[in-house]
This record gives structure tokens, C-alpha cells and sequence, in this order.
């Protein structure tokens, strides 16, 4: 089977499945319209609040203004993420701290490598993503029903609250797509920053522009999953379109935001060398050659568990075109102990940040720059 038949079989199969029930979702460009979720639109229970950025559509339809779908959505249907909802023509969310991950980690598994090294990061994710990924790796949230998954209701001030006893030094959004829980991001993002901490979005980079403005006014860094340079992978592999993931990324730059970008490399379907050296040639040209690029080594997953782990020679011949395009801080991740996981000087070769997997040492850097010429080291230190 080639890979396109292939990718349309999984991705016609994971369509298909009962939690995932759309009438129209393939995207396609422009507006979607969603008639919205089998079975019982907004089960009984679920805390609701009115959702920013929607607007009415005529029959009682109700238009979402949040990411790249803009999706219709009739009366008592949900959206594409399966979060959103109308009721009785004014659009509702279901995931207004209605979480259902709430984890502490290292900042490193974000990943973020030029930012507050070894600092602790509080997580929130919920249900529910505007894409669908045949590789998701949290799938079982992404790709679920809240009602499925089971929830805690947290208020933002809660989050913060737990943030603080955790000796967290941010608040990270993330598991499944934040977009989803816009609201409750907004809220707890501008607690946080007023609480001293800091604030990481995890994300696949496809909000549109006036609410991700609005939402990283608060923000201090965002990891953005660029899952592929190809329109081709997005349509057959994702349900989605490259194009804005790219926009977002220039917006999330233009803000002064800290980014760090992650391109999870899978044998045999986005691994050319062509398009490799394209995606760093772009970022280069349009963000900069001090952006942090991870290439992460895919595992099978979900609906990709017939593909092998990506070999290490692969990623690694990827770190080489990604260092020739000239970028100055590239990372092998998913691979426990390669040299490649740790930060070095691009000007001297100064080992500045030795990681082990999430172990993490700062060896080689005095206030932001190299401690052995002096270069300074692009990131968030303190």
C-alpha cells in the first residue's frame, strides 16, 4: 500500500470512530461547517460558560472565531473539538476548568531548552483538539469526550493556588490542544503573571491571530508543534492546513514571545531531506537562526502503530541539515542520553547545558552568555 492510500485508510478509520462522529470533517480550506457531535450535544452536569470569540449565523447556527476551522455550528451541536457548543444560539464551552490532567514536570518535557532550566512546570490539559493526528501520542485525551475522560473542576485561581504550593516557576497549557480551553487559559494566564509565574503554551500553532495576540499578552513562551513542512502530511496525516501553523509562529515572534519549535520525525512520512532542509530554511528566513528546533523521534501510536520508531541515523541526519541551514540550537529528543539533547555554544562549541534525558546541569554559561567567549545565549534564564 502506498502512503497515500495508506494515510486515507487510517484516517477514514479514526473518522469513522463513534467519538469522533462529524458529518463534514475533513478541512478543506475556509470555513467548515460542523453539524456537530452524535448523540447528546451538552450531557448533563457539565459546567458551561459562554465562549469568547463567536459570532450568530442565521437559523439559530452560530459561527466559531476561535482557530482555523471557523466552524457553523447548528443548535445543540458541537464543534469540531468537540468542546464547543451551541446552546440556543450562543456558543458555550465545556472545558472552562474542567480538567482532565493536572501533572508537575520539568520544563524540559515541554520541551524548553533555553528557558528557566530545571524549573518546575504546573500542567493543565482537558478533552478535545481541532486536529486529528494519526500519531498522537495523548490521543486519549485529544481524541476523547470530557464525559469520557472523566474531569476536575478547578477554578483559575485554583490553578494558580496549586501552581504556587508545587513550587512551579509557570503554568504550562498542554496534553491536548489549549486552543480548546481558551478561556480558562486566558484566566489563569493573566492570575499567573500577576502571581509571579510564568506561562507556557503547548501548542499546534493553529488559534488565529486576534485571540492568540490577546491570550500571549500574558504569555511568556509558547512550544509549537510544526508537524510537517508539507500541506500534503497536514491534509492526509493531520486534518489540517500548514499555513497557519507557519502565521502563528511569525505572530508568536513578532510578540516577543519565547519559542521553541518541535517536528516529531516519522519514518517514511515526513522525514525527506528536501522537506527537512525546506522547514529550517523557513524558519531561518522568517524567525531566525536562534530559534530552538527539536527533532523528536517518533514511537508508534494511536493510528500509526504499523510505522517503526524513527532510527536514530534519521534524526540525526535531520540535526545535520538543520545545523548546514544554519541554525544555532538544534535538539535530538526522545532519545535518552544523546549528546545532541544538550545545549552547546554554536560559536566555540561550549558544552552550555548538559541534559540527560530531564536531568540538567548548567555547566557552561555565566549571566546568559557563554562563559568561555562570551556569546550570548538567546533564551529566558531567569
Amino acid at each position: 500500500m502506498d502512503r497515500r492510500r495508506f494515510l486515507t485508510h487510517c484516517r477514514d478509520t479514526l473518522l469513522a470512530l463513534p467519538l469522533l462522529m462529524c458529518a463534514r470533517p475533513l478541512f478543506s480550506g475556509g470555513s467548515t461547517e460542523q453539524p456537530g457531535w452524535s448523540g447528546s450535544a451538552v450531557p448533563t452536569g457539565i459546567p458551561l460558560r459562554e465562549a469568547l470569540y463567536w459570532e450568530r449565523a442565521e437559523g439559530g447556527d452560530v459561527r466559531c472565531l476561535l482557530c482555523f476551522r471557523t466552524c457553523r455550528i447548528p443548535p445543540e451541536s458541537r464543534g469540531y473539538c468537540g468542546v464547543r457548543v451551541n446552546v440556543g444560539g450562543t456558543l458555550q464551552t465545556m472545558v472552562h476548568g474542567n480538567m482532565s490532567a493536572v501533572t508537575y514536570s520539568p520544563v524540559e518535557k515541554k520541551p524548553l531548552h533555553h528557558y528557566l532550566p530545571a524549573a518546575r512546570a504546573s500542567n493543565y490539559g482537558t478533552a478535545g483538539c481541532n486536529l486529528r493526528c494519526l500519531f498522537c501520542h495523548n490521543w486519549h485525551m485529544s481524541q476523547r469526550r470530557l464525559e469520557e475522560l472523566g474531569y476536575e473542576t478547578l477554578t483559575p485561581e485554583d490553578a494558580v493556588e496549586r501552581a504556587r504550593r508545587a513550587n512551579a516557576a509557570l503554568v504550562s497549557f498542554t496534553y491536548n490542544e489549549p486552543t480548546t480551553f481558551y478561556e480558562f487559559m486566558l484566566e489563569t494566564a493573566g492570575l499567573a503573571r500577576a502571581a509571579g509565574l510564568r506561562i507556557n503554551v503547548n501548542t499546534n500553532g493553529l488559534m488565529r491571530e486576534e485571540p492568540t495576540r490577546n491570550l500571549m499578552r500574558a504569555g511568556d513562551s509558547a512550544t509549537v508543534d510544526l508537524k510537517a513542512f508539507d500541506e500534503e502530511f497536514y491534509r492526509d496525516t493531520c486534518d489540517g492546513s500548514l499555513s497557519p501553523v507557519l502565521d502563528s509562529i511569525k505572530v508568536l515572534k513578532d510578540m516577543g514571545v519565547w519559542v521553541e519549535i518541535v517536528n516529531l520525525v516519522i519514518p517514511g512520512l515526513n522525514d525527506e531531506s528536501n522537506t527537512i532542509r525546506s522547514m529550517c530554511r523557513w524558519i531561518v528566513d522568517h524567525v531566525g537562526a536562534d530559534v530552538p528546533l527539536h527533532v523528536n523521534r517518533f514511537v508508534p501510536s494511536y493510528r500509526l502503530t504499523d510505522v517503526p520508531a524513527t532510527p536514530v541515523a534519521t534524526l540525526e541526519r535531520a540535526h545535520g541539515i538543520a545545523v548546514q541551514e544554519g541554525l544555532h540550537h538544534v535538539y535530538i529528543g526522545n532519545v535518552p542520553g544523546h549528546e545532541h539533547n544538550s545545549t552547546y555554544c554554536h560559536v566555540c562549541g561550549t558544552t552550555l547545558i548538559h541534559r540527560v534525558h530531564y536531568s540538567t546541569r548548567v555547566v557552561g554559561m555565566r549571566d546568559g552568555a557563554c562563559r568561555e567567549c562570551a556569546t550570548p545565549v538567546p533564551g529566558v534564564w531567569s
